[in-house]
Order: structure tokens, then C-alpha cells, then sequence
């Protein structure tokens, strides 16, 4: 029933009792009286109520107002209140954040919020020793948790962890790395990665080929083998080409032919296959020109025997012999030079910062000859590709190779970008002695450097700089295109959820599924007006997912949205997106299937959600994708779980459940706080049985402030 409605019953049922009270005691009176007496007090009172009939309403209306205040005063005292109250004391027993009871009236119920406050205040006293028992229990669990977590992070593998319905359960970045929505040859940003905790790993990799490694596996188990695994290659959906091994997951202390999930271990073998087919292809055209130039040659040789050749003959033979063999060097050095480039591939080379380097290859140096060198740098950003270890090994050697008679020089390492894009310079340099040859390190210890420069696709050679009286040997080094990407502030990104072990909910209908244990999206949109039959159209899509209970920070997914249309200027103090934030931006055509990848196989959620899916729904004629999975709405979940509260906006929802609202109308902050909220509504629902999706959907539907039926 609509809340006016309601208090206009409240109003008007004494007024109604009052007159039905005084009109069954007048019909009562008159029963009992003989129908001669009846009658005749019938005639007598009749001129007298023609005379005060108004009088006799104006006493009714006002007693029937009086009583109707007095009514409403009660509802609110005795009805209302205590209702607000038990609804706060229930929301203060699942939620501590939760504020404490306020009593909309004096006496007993203020009385009561006092006591409920203090048992919420002993029950979160036992809570936080319980708590502080609970942790130091799990402290090793934790630990070893935290440790997974690390290694994974650290892991240069992509590694992936499924259950054997093929939900992910665990990765790592690398992982993340390779799976990433493509749009024009470039990864779409904001969060469009096609793998994410809970979500299926078929989505990425046919699953034909899992199952049939996954068979593989299990014969090799059924035949009592212990290390057991196999391998197949495939294609990502950008076009990378994979390695995967698959090795299969048994609980510990389990039957030996018991497997609870299975690992991926994944290798983008796209450069290797290339190189590889380059090597081959150059190694086919070599073969073929040298079994030419060979004939060529061995002809020449056959005709040079000739004792009567002519010397013009002679010579033309003595050409073509030299001109083949240099044919031949020429290919050879071709052939060379690109295998170092591929050397520079294959060797294990990471990202270092130039000023890192310096200062651990002095330190290095001070270590082995005992002197100190002198750093300098050019460019304090710059950022190398190198194998960092055999690198200052050998610029130690070569320090300690340049002691003469006159002992050791003073050292200077110097680091500076070269003319060439994608190269720089590290000079060992030494004061020049104009009186001696020139010299340069021993020829052992500079021949070893000279190899490490070649791993790295480089040169080195010695140079003498005479005006300033210098001596350099000069290492040529690649430079890493940009440096680590800087950790995002916020907490460490949950990679794994071992929950889903346990999980297998191929066979049991959402509806029927606890809420706890479903993978939610939780998403906003802001827009340039709230018409999107008239053409105004998304701007910016924001959301994060739900699993098994937990928000996963680190699988976000933010993208702006160019509009293709103008943004009305008094649309942007709302969500303070400014036409130039969307330029060159993606269209919609181009991120709605990225967020679509992202949610699909989840329950959407959304605060007064009718209006976003209604932008969504306009654009499936065009995109031809359809959000037709379950849709919860937190504003009639707030409905239901608090209906006595005057206001379920998301702002005053969040201030009773006691989440902070930051970066409020950004389609990113308002929809982490939303899930935040829905997280704290699921307790409260609980409390009124509504434990499964299609219990929420039921009450949702039957809500006062239902708009839309998904």
C-alpha cells in the first residue's frame, strides 16, 4: 500500500469509527423502542435536527479530527516508532558500522534504545576478542596466503587455477596480461580483461581442448603415474599463439585418482613461433643459394684446371669464384646478424632503472678493486633492457683489468642515451695518458664483455676522447620502451578464491542459489541526460565484481565513452566528465562488448538499476548483445529490508549502513559503493528469510518502488 494512502486510512478510520459507533447506537435505540414511540420520536426529533444538523457535524468532524491526530500520534509512538527501532536494533546486531539507536520519542522506547545500545556495545566487545582470537588462530593460514599471493604476483609465468566446472579460481597479472578485450589492435582499457575470478576459462580457450587434456590426465592418473600433465597450443583472441600445460589439482590427503580442479600454465610462444619460422625460412633460402653458389663454384674450379685456359678465361673463372664466396659471406653475415637480434629475444633480460644500475655497478666495482667510481648519468629516467647480473660482473672485471704499473685509475661509469632511438650508452671511463699507446682492458676480460654485449643485441668497443683526455670502453645496451607500471594505490588485487572448490553450480538454477554464493556485477553508468529515446547516450560505464561474499578490488572495470554528440553543459557539475576527457575515447560499439565479456555469467546489480539497463536495451538493436541475465536493484532491496525508513537513496542508504561515499555521480565510485551497500543488505535480508535469488527477485517485484520487471 502507498504510503499516503496509508496515513489517509490512519486519518480518516476514527472519524469512520465515530460515526458508525454513534449511528449503530442510534439503530440500537431505536430497535428497542415500540414502533408507536418510534414513530413518534421520529417526528419529534426530526425539526430539530433540520435545525442543528450542521451543528451536530461541525461536533462530529471535530471530534473525528481530534481523534484522527490522536491517531496518527499513535501510530507514530507506538506503531511507527518501534518498527524504525526494531529495524535499527536488527541492522546494529549483523552490522558494527552500523550507528547506534535513536529514539524518535521520550519514555519507554528511548529507555529501550539505551539498553539495545548497550548489549550492541558488549556484543561488539566480545565480538573484537573473538576476532582477535580468530586472527591469531589464522595468522599461519594467513600468512601462507599472503605468501601465495606474492609468489604468484612475482611469478613471469601466467599461471591460471580452475575447478573442474572451469571456474577461474586463481591467476596472476601475466595471466591477466594475455586475455585482453582488443579493439583496432589495441587493448581496451578500464578493466576489459576476458578473465576475472569465477568467470569461466572456456570463454578463452575452447573447451575442447581442456577436455581432452583433461583425459589425457586421467588416463595417465588411472595407470598410477605421479607427475602427470599435458600440453596443446592455441590462440588467444587478440591472436597471440599459447603453450598451455595443464597439470591437474589433488587435495592433500585425498584418494589418488581424486583431482579437485586443475592448473594452466601459459606461454606466449607468438615471438618464438616467429623467429623460429624466420630461422627456418633463412635457413631454407641460405641452403638453396650456397648448393647454386657451390655449383657455380666447383664449375669455375672444374674449368681452371684446364692447362690451355686463356688468361682472359682464367680470370673471368677467378671472378666468379670470388664473386660467389663473397655472395656466400654476405648471406652468412645476414644470417648472423639476425640471430643476435634474436639472441636479445631470447635471453633472459629485464626492465632496470639506468640510476639502479650505476649505483650497484659501483658498488660492484668498490667491492672488487677496492676503488671508488664516479656515476653519471644523462637521464635520470631512463630505463634499460638487460641482463643486470652478467652486465656488472663484467664491468667489475674490466675495472680490475686496468691496473698497471702505475696502479689503478680513477673510474667513472657514465650512462647517457645514444643517437639511435631504443639504445644508450654505458662507458667504463679512465683518464687518457698521452704519453703511453692507447690501452684498454685485458684481452680476456674485455672478450667476455664483448659476448654479454652481444646477448644483449649490442657492441662493444674501445674509444679515446683526446681534447678532454679520456679513455672509454663503451657498452651499446637496449632501452625498455617504458618502466614497470607503478602499483595502483590501493589494496593488493585478490588474484584467487579457493572458495569456488567447493563451488559447482552448473547444475542448480540461479534462482535457487543462496545470494552469498553468486558472482555479482555491480555497475553505474553516467550519461549526457536521462533520455536515451531522445539520443542522449552513455559516457562513462563503471563497475566492479562480487564473488562468493567478497568485492574483488583489483578486477575493476572503468572506461570513458565517447558519445559521438555534444555534452549539455549543465549535465557536467553532475558527473564532471568534460567533452575533451572523451575525446578520441572508444564508442560504445566498442565497449559495450568489453563490459558485456566482463559481466557475463554474473547477476547485475545497479542502484535504481531501470535506468541504466534502459540505455543498455537501446543499444542492443545496434550491438546485437542482450543483458538478459538477473537483475537486483538495491533500492528495493533497501525497501524491503528497511521498510520503515523514510528514504532509500543511495546516499541516505549508505549513511545508515555505514559505508563512505566517495567521488559521488562518477559511474567507478558510485558503483563501489553500491556494492558496498548491497554487501551490507544481504545480512538484513537474511533476517526476513530472503536467502535466494529468486526470493530477492519475488519481494523486489512486489516492492512499493518496483518501476521495471526485468
Amino acid at each position: 500500500m502507498k504510503p499516503g494512502l496509508r496515513r489517509l486510512l490512519l486519518v480518516a478510520a476514527p472519524g469512520l469509527a465515530l460515526a458508525l459507533w454513534a449511528l449503530a447506537g442510534a439503530v440500537l435505540f431505536g430497535a428497542a423502542l415500540p414502533p408507536d414511540q418510534r414513530a413518534g420520536l421520529g417526528a419529534a426529533l426530526a425539526p430539530a435536527l433540520q435545525g442543528s444538523g450542521a451543528i451536530l457535524f461541525g461536533w462530529w468532524l471535530a471530534g473525528a479530527a481530534l481523534a484522527g491526530w490522536l491517531a496518527v500520534r499513535l501510530h507514530a509512538r507506538h506503531v511507527r516508532a518501534p518498527a524504525r527501532l526494531a529495524d535499527a536494533a536488527r541492522l546494529l546486531a549483523d552490522n558494527a558500522d552500523a550507528p547506534l539507536l535513536q529514539a524518535d520519542a521520550p519514555g519507554a522506547p528511548a529507555a529501550l534504545a539505551e539498553a539495545v545500545n548497550r548489549l550492541a556495545g558488549q556484543r561488539q566487545t566480545l565480538r573484537t576478542d573473538m576476532a582477535r582470537l580468530v586472527a591469531e588462530a589464522q595468522q599461519k593460514v594467513a600468512q601462507e596466503r599472503d605468501q601465495l599471493g606474492a609468489l604468484m604476483a612475482e611469478l613471469r609465468q601466467s599461471v591460471v587455477v580452475c575447478n573442474l566446472d572451469g571456474r577461474i579460481l586463481l591467476y596472476n597479472d601475466h595471466a591477466r596480461g594475455l586475455f585482453h578485450r582488443v579493439s583496432g589492435g589495441q587493448p581496451i582499457a578500464g578493466g576489459a580483461e576476458l578473465i576475472g575470478l569465477g568467470r569461466s576459462i572456456h570463454a578463452v580457450i575452447d573447451r575442447a581442448l581442456i577436455d581432452h587434456a583433461r583425459e589425457t590426465v586421467d588416463r595417465h592418473i588411472a595407470r598410477g603415474d605421479m607427475a602427470v600433465s599435458a600440453q596443446f597450443v592455441t590462440t588467444t583472441p587478440s591472436g597471440s599463439l599459447l603453450h598451455v600445460v595443464l597439470a591437474p589439482v589433488r587435495p592433500q590427503g585425498g584418494a589418488p585418482d581424486a583431482v579437485s580442479g586443475y592448473v594452466l600454465l601459459l606461454d606466449d610462444i607468438t615471438r618464438d613461433y616467429a623467429a623460429q619460422s624466420r630461422r627456418d625460412r633463412s635457413l631454407t633460402e641460405l641452403t638453396e643459394a650456397s648448393r647454386a653458389s657451390l655449383a657455380n663454384m666447383q664449375a669455375a674450379l672444374d674449368m681452371l684446371d684446364y692447362p690451355d685456359l686463356e688468361p682472359a678465361e682464367r680470370d673471368g673463372f677467378h671472378a666468379i669464384v670470388r664473386d660467389e664466396v663473397a655472395a656466400m659471406g654476405q648471406r652468412l653475415a645476414a644470417m648472423t646478424a639476425d640471430a643476435s637480434q634474436e639472441i636479445l629475444t631470447r635471453w633472459p633480460l629485464q626492465e632496470m632503472l639506468g640510476d639502479d644500475l650505476l649505483a650497484a655497478a659501483a658498488q660492484h666495482v668498490l667491492a672488487q678493486t677496492g676503488r671508488v667510481a664516479k656515476v653519471e648519468n644523462a637521464d635520470g629516467e631512463l630505463w634499460l633492457r638487460l641482463d643486470s647480473f652478467s652486465l656488472i660482473q663484467a664491468l667489475g672485471a674490466l675495472a680490475e683489468s686496468l691496473s698497471g704499473p702505475q696502479g689503478m685509475p680513477s673510474l667513472t661509469l657514465r650512462l647517457a642515451p645514444a643517437a639511435t632511438p631504443g639504445w644508450a650508452h654505458l662507458d667504463l671511463v679512465w683518464p687518457l695518458d698521452p704519453a703511453a699507446p692507447p690501452a684498454g682492458a685485458s684481452g680476456g676480460a674485455q672478450a667476455a664483455a664483448r659476448d654479454i654485449a652481444e646477448r644483449h643485441g649490442g657492441e662493444l668497443w674501445l674509444e679515446q676522447d683526446r681534447p678532454a683526455g679520456l679513455s672509454f670502453l663503451r657498452f651499446l645496451l637496449p632501452t625498455a620502451e617504458a618502466g614497470p607500471e607503478a602499483a595502483a594505490l590501493e589494496a593488493r588485487p585478490e588474484f584467487y578464491d579457493f572458495d569456488l572448490f567447493a563451488a559447482s553450480d552448473s547444475s542448480r538454477s540461479l534462482d535457487d542459489q543462496p545470494l552469498e554464493r553468486l558472482a555479482y556485477t555491480v555497475f553505474d553508468t553516467e550519461t549526457t541526460g536521462l533520455n536515451p529515446g531522445q539520443g542522449d547516450e552513455i559516457i562513462q560505464i563503471g563497475a566492479v565484481r562480487i564473488l562468493n561474499g567478497k568485492l574483488l578490488g583489483g578486477e575493476r572495470f572503468d572506461q570513458l565513452v565517447d558519445p559521438g554528440r555534444e555534452i549539455p553543459p549543465e549535465s557536467i557539475p553532475y558527473h564532471g566528465i568534460r567533452p575533451e576527457m572523451v575525446r578520441g575515447q572508444p564508442r560504445i560499439a566498442e565497449v559495450l562488448p568489453a563490459f558485456h565479456a566482463y559481466a557475463s555469467d554474473t547477476v547485475l546489480v545497479g542502484h535504481n538499476v531501470a535506468f541504466d539497463m534502459r540505455f543498455l536495451q537501446m543499444k542492443e538493436a545496434a550491438t546485437g548483445l542482450r543483458f538478459d541475465q538477473p537483475v537486483l536493484d538495491t533500492l528495493l532491496l533497501a525497501s524491503i529490508a528497511q521498510p520503515h525508513e523514510p528514504s532509500h537513496s543511495l546516499e541516505a542508504i549508505a549513511a545508515r549502513l555505514g559505508v563512505e561515499i566517495t567521488h559521488r555521480h562518477n559511474a567507478a565510485g558510485d558503483a563501489l559503493v553500491t556494492a558496498q551497500v548491497f554487501l551490507r543488505l544481504l545480512p538484513l535480508l537474511g533476517a526476513r528469510g530472503i536467502v535466494t535469488l529468486g526470493q530477492a527477485r519475488a519481494e523486489a517485484e512486489h516492492s512499493y518502488y518496483a518501476r521495471l520487471r526485468y
